[in-house]
This record gives structure tokens, C-alpha cells and sequence, in this order.
């Protein structure tokens, strides 16, 4: 059997990440939260609202990926986050397998594992934002930008408000957004293109020409989405394409997954389908 060397690796980098991008999304979250400045303490502490949700979505969702690649023997480092500017002050987080995958088993898991962790984390977060948010009668005077929908927001928005979102206003407080942020993060995840999350998923599932077929389908479906409804698609495929649309085979591509492997593929890609929001940002007039 071919055993993993796992280098002791040290945190300090990807501690000043963390700490780095919980600043900038602190900063993100009081320009969400505050109508009112009293002074720069208290206007920068309303950021957590905003800021530790979607710190913990994104934790959650990289540690789903960097346990189970631990508890499979890999050598793998720890979450890097990325700090950014406004909207979101955060590019999102990333792990590092140096090691080959084993098996499609393994595949399967870790690819699986980290977007269903964070968004059993996100939907009840959701549902407090939901909570602490305000509906009211479409006006047809709202300016600014206006966030898109989801299946699975327009569930919960039908629980919350009796209503669903196409037939009000709302007002989502920064709880809400950092979860919408973070489950908007998992689809793009688990897009089935390439080495991210969903390509890990369909090649563990379907094989390589499937995993393939996928891959370039969904690049080529990105084009007409971008033209059309939201030119962040555009963006998102080149960036897809430059990192490589073809999926490496693990070192044993032939090994059966099991119920257990299927059902968290078909898991993976059923959240997929509910978190998928065709229209993220459009101009509200």
C-alpha cells in the first residue's frame, strides 16, 4: 500500500489570513449595518452581524474539505483565506491537497463534504437573517442593486414571510446577506466544471468522459448565461478555464463508491441545484 508523507505544517500565514479577511469583512459588515455614525469603535463592532456568519460559512465549508482529507491520510494545509475590497471583503478560502487523491471514495467526499458542511451551516443562519429582515409591499421605486433568488431562499422567504420573494420587498439584514453570500459561494463551488467541488463530484460519480462532456457543457453554457443575464459568468469561465477544464484520474479511478459515496454525490449535487442563482446581482430601478 502507498503510504502519504504528511508535513507538519505551520498555521502562522494562514492565521494572518483569517485575521486579515475577518478585518475587511468587519468593515464590509458596518457599511451594511450602520445608518448612523457615532464613532469608528462602535460603527466597526455592527460589522460582526455580517462579518462572523460568513466567517463561519466559509470556515466550516473549507474544515468539511480539510478533515476529510486529514482523516483520509492526505497531506493537505490548512484553509487560506482571502481578503478583499467591497461588496463582500473576502475572495472566499482554499486548501491545498499535495498529495493524490486515492480513490473515487475519497473523491467523492472531499469534494462533497465541504459545500454540504458549510450550507448545513448556512440555511438555518439564513433563517435568523430572515428573521431580522423586512418585508414590505413592492413599491416599483427601489434604485441601487438587487440581489437574485434561490430555491432555496424562496422556501425559506414562503416560511418567514408567507409569501415568496417576486412578490414583495425585502430588506435583508446583514445576517441574511452573509448567509446569501455564503450558500451564492457554494454553487459556484459545486459548478461541475474542472477541479472544483461539483467536477470532483460528477467525475466520482460518472467517470472521466462524463466528468469531461460536464465540464465543457457547462463552460460552453456560461457564455449565453453571461450575455444574456450576468457578465460575472463570463469572468467566472475564463478564471474555470485558466485553472484547467480536465479533471485528473485518482490513483485507483475503478474503486466502487459504495451507498454511501453515491448518496453525498447526489447530496452535492441536489444542494447545487436548490443554491444555484442564475441572476446574482442585476440593477434594481
Amino acid at each position: 500500500m502507498r503510504s502519504t508523507k504528511i508535513r507538519k505544517r505551520k498555521w502562522t500565514l494562514n492565521l494572518i489570513l483569517f485575521l486579515a479577511t475577518a478585518c475587511t469583512t468587519t468593515a464590509v459588515g458596518a457599511l451594511y449595518a450602520n445608518t448612523t455614525f457615532d464613532s469608528w469603535p462602535s460603527f466597526l463592532l455592527r460589522g460582526w452581524v455580517f462579518s462572523a456568519p460568513l466567517m463561519a460559512i466559509l470556515l466550516v465549508h473549507e474544515m468539511g474539505h480539510y478533515l476529510t482529507a486529514r482523516r483520509r491520510g492526505l497531506d493537505v494545509t490548512p484553509p487560506y483565506f482571502i481578503p478583499a475590497i467591497p461588496p463582500l471583503g473576502t475572495f472566499g478560502a482554499f486548501i491545498k491537497i499535495r498529495s493524490p487523491i486515492p480513490d473515487r471514495r475519497a473523491l467523492v467526499e472531499i469534494g462533497a463534504l465541504g459545500p454540504i458542511s458549510g450550507a448545513v451551516l448556512a440555511v438555518p443562519i439564513l433563517m435568523v437573517g430572515l428573521l431580522l429582515s423586512e418585508a414590505r409591499p413592492p413599491t416599483g421605486m427601489t434604485e441601487g442593486v438587487s440581489l437574485g433568488s434561490s430555491i432555496i431562499l424562496e422556501l425559506l422567504c414562503l416560511v418567514r414571510f408567507g409569501h415568496f420573494s417576486w412578490n414583495m420587498e425585502i430588506i435583508l439584514h446583514p445576517t441574511a446577506l452573509a448567509a446569501w453570500f455564503g450558500l451564492f459561494v457554494t454553487s459556484m463551488n459545486l459548478l461541475p466544471i474542472g477541479q472544483l467541488d461539483g467536477g470532483h463530484v460528477i467525475y466520482s460519480l460518472f467517470g472521466h468522459r462524463v466528468a469531461r462532456f460536464t465540464s465543457w457543457g457547462f463552460l460552453f453554457l456560461l457564455i449565453p448565461l453571461g450575455i444574456i443575464l450576468w457578465r460575472g459568468w463570463l469572468v467566472f469561465g475564463l478564471m474555470t478555464t485558466i485553472l484547467g477544464l480536465n479533471h485528473p484520474p485518482p490513483l485507483d479511478p475503478y474503486r466502487h463508491l459504495g451507498w454511501g459515496g453515491y448518496a453525498l454525490g447526489w447530496i452535492a449535487i441536489i444542494l447545487f441545484l436548490m443554491s444555484f442563482i442564475p441572476v446574482p446581482l442585476s440593477a434594481a430601478s
